[in-house]
């Protein structure tokens, strides 16, 4: 359960990019993300549908 949520750190490994830019798209939106405690935090299914949005693109 403990990696139903992932870091940003996390997340930029899960998708192959830098950090920066992960946390640049978190900020403008296209990631979808949540924060806590001023940290962001991601749901791993929500990812993996947004990644499946992205496909249908």
């Amino acid at each position: 359960m403990a990696d139903d949520i992932l870091t940003i750190q996390e997340l930029a490994i899960y998708l192959k990019l830098n950090e920066k830019t992960a946390y640049r798209l978190a900020s403008e939106g296209k990631l979808p993300g949540f924060k806590v405690g001023g940290s962001w935090r991601f749901k791993r299914v929500d990812i993996e549908q947004w990644i499946e949005e992205q496909k249908q693109k």
